[in-house]
């Protein structure tokens, strides 16, 4: 006896029976929101760096109103009077600190991440987790000890004094990144390497760092950032020789009172460098990024 097998419905044609489905949304209308959101964000997060460069073509009398008046006349008198007050030199002493420093630490970070990601150490979980421990500790609370070593050995209002510091300062986030990146190297490429005769330096030069570059630009220039933007220790460690480009800043909030529009003209000289660093390093900085170096 032949069964006559009925077709079911499915759950979602009983629960469309009679009506049309909804449509999906619209790729290009989507896409026009975000593109809008987008662009709502980044003027959120710009205009408060677009007043302070409009401040800055404003005259102190203009930029204390209260409400700050916009459609004031602009100059660059308050730029001329910056350098005037000796901006060139802070900055100078600021790149060379950043500079330097980005470079050491660079050169000591990728081996010892090299060492604790390809050609691992013994207990290198350890020695992470003693980079890490660096960090754990308030830059403050160690003000006094290292101003006292700094004063002993003769090193106050010395630019290299800085170096030192921000390179220790910086390593264990560096090598924290470029051990990210090297993991992702594949073993093959290093063994196809040992076996045409390469040598370590020869391999981290014509093999390794091409591969790594993106990580190299995104360690790079947070190290940089970092040692353009520190404070505190330039601040207690420097007089007039050596100051950095923050302390520059502080200056211009006195007893005299507050010299907004020039303070706003100094802060967009230094602000300078980072954003020509980052634009420089867009492509390599935002591949880095996004291949884990941050994860």
């Amino acid at each position: 006896m032949s069964t006559v097998t009925t077709p079911t419905t499915s759950a979602p044609a009983k629960r469309y029976a009679g009506k049309k489905p909804p449509r999906s949304a619209d790729p290009e209308r989507a896409s026009w929101r975000w593109g809008l959101l987008t662009w709502v964000l980044t003027l959120l997060f710009f205009a408060p760096v677009g007043w302070m460069v409009l401040t800055s073509l404003h005259q102190e009398v203009d930029a204390a109103t209260n409400p700050p008046s916009i459609f004031a006349p602009l100059s660059f008198d308050n730029y001329l009077s910056v350098f005037d007050r000796g901006a060139g030199v802070y900055l100078l002493n600021s790149l060379m600190a950043s500079v330097i420093s980005t470079v050491l630490v660079l050169l000591l970070a990728v081996p010892a991440a090299y060492a604790l990601s390809i050609r691992k150490v013994e207990k290198w979980t350890d020695a992470m987790f003693f980079f890490l421990s660096t960090k754990f500790l308030p830059p403050i609370a160690g003000l006094l000890p290292i101003y006292l070593i700094v004063k002993q050995a003769g090193m106050l209002d010395n630019i290299y004094t800085l170096v030192i510091l921000y390179t220790a300062m910086n390593m264990p986030i560096a090598v924290w990144m470029m051990q990210s990146f090297l993991a992702e190297i594949p073993s093959e490429v290093l063994e196809a390497a040992q076996v045409d005769g390469a040598g370590f330096l020869r391999t981290m030069w014509s093999i390794v760092t091409p591969m790594i570059s993106p990580g190299l630009a995104a360690t790079a220039l947070i190290c940089f950032i970092f040692s353009w933007n520190e404070f505190m220790f330039a601040v207690n460690l420097t007089a007039t020789v050596s100051a950095t480009a923050p302390v520059f800043l502080v200056g211009f909030i006195s007893s005299q009172g507050l010299f907004l529009a020039k303070l706003c003209a100094a802060s967009t000289l230094v602000s300078l460098p980072v954003l020509i660093a980052g634009f420089a390093a867009q492509d390599k900085l935002v591949r880095g990024l996004s291949l884990g170096a941050v994860k």
